[in-house]
This record gives C-alpha cells, sequence and structure tokens, in this order.
C-alpha cells in the first residue's frame, strides 16, 4: 500500500511542476458545454445588437448581455412575429430559433393558459405599454411549463414602435 501513495505524490509532485495544467477527462464535456453556451450567447447579443442598429432602437437600458445568461429573449416586429429568438429557449421550451421565426408567440399557448393573463397582455400590447405576466405555456413535446414573461415595447428614433421584446423564465 506505501507504494501507491509513493506513486501518487511522485504523480502529484510532476503534475505541479507542469506549467501547462491538464483538464481531467471527466470535465471536458463540462468545458465543452460551457464554451458553446458562451458562443451562443455572443452570437445572440451580435444578432440582438445587429436588430437593434437595423432599426434604430432607442433603448438601450435594455441590460440584453446580463439577460442572456439567465433569460430567453424573444424579439417580435411590430405585428407579432418572431424574429429573434435566443438559443437558451431550447433549454426551456426545446424549441430552436429556426422553428419559431415569423410565427406569433401565442404559439406556445394552449387549453391551459389562462385567457384573462391572455387578454392582459394583448391589451398591455395594444396600448404599447410594459407587462409582466406569469402564463402557462406549452414546451414543443406538449408538457406545461409556467413562464414569467417581462414585454417591452420598443421605440425607434422616431418614436414609432418598432419591436417587442419579450424576456422570460420558466417559473
Amino acid at each position: 500500500m506505501t507504494s501507491f501513495k509513493q506513486y501518487d505524490v511522485a504523480i502529484s509532485e510532476y503534475h505541479m511542476g507542469l506549467s501547462v495544467k491538464r483538464l481531467p477527462v471527466f470535465s471536458w464535456d463540462f468545458n465543452h458545454e460551457f464554451i458553446v453556451e458562451l458562443k451562443n450567447s455572443f452570437l445572440d447579443l451580435n444578432k440582438l445588437k445587429s436588430i437593434a442598429l437595423k432599426n434604430k432602437w432607442t433603448s438601450d437600458n435594455l441590460d440584453l448581455k446580463s439577460r442572456l445568461k439567465e433569460e430567453v429573449i424573444i424579439v417580435t416586429d411590430a405585428n407579432l412575429s418572431i424574429v429573434f429568438a435566443s438559443h437558451n429557449m431550447f433549454k426551456m421550451n426545446g424549441y430552436v430559433e429556426a422553428e419559431v421565426l415569423g410565427k406569433n408567440p401565442k404559439m406556445f399557448q394552449g387549453y391551459a393558459t389562462d385567457l384573462t393573463t391572455s387578454n392582459e397582455i394583448r391589451d398591455a400590447i395594444q396600448l404599447k405599454q410594459p407587462f409582466e405576466k406569469t402564463v402557462m405555456n406549452y414546451k414543443k413535446n406538449g408538457d406545461l411549463y409556467v413562464c414569467l414573461i417581462k414585454g417591452f415595447p420598443v421605440f425607434n428614433l422616431k418614436g414609432d414602435l418598432s419591436h417587442y421584446i419579450a424576456f422570460e423564465k420558466a417559473a
């Protein structure tokens, strides 16, 4: 048993002396997931900045960078067609951006969605006002989930309604 301890000590000293530290094999998956999430966050942020620049948004106070980490971001045009959905939507409901582009956010609603809440959201949108509501939505596989939605109208430099942006997370 002492020979194994001496071996462990020798290997430990050897690795501590190396200038390049290695990752254990079992951590490669975690590292890869982190790199993919980081890459997707940069892609999402660049898409959002491009949409904002193209449409001359005036809202810089939305704190998009930090929200991309914790929340799903969905952007619709003024007619409520989805023009952007962040990558982390897949974790929340199983959809990827390509499956929702051009569709209305009502695609996530169904029988269990409260009509009163839906009407309150619709009224806020018609009045071009921000809203915060909790709704019952459906995942791609049909399962229900509770979703906290914070929606904001976004205006261009002329003061015209340009888009709606919603920050969502499973409640």
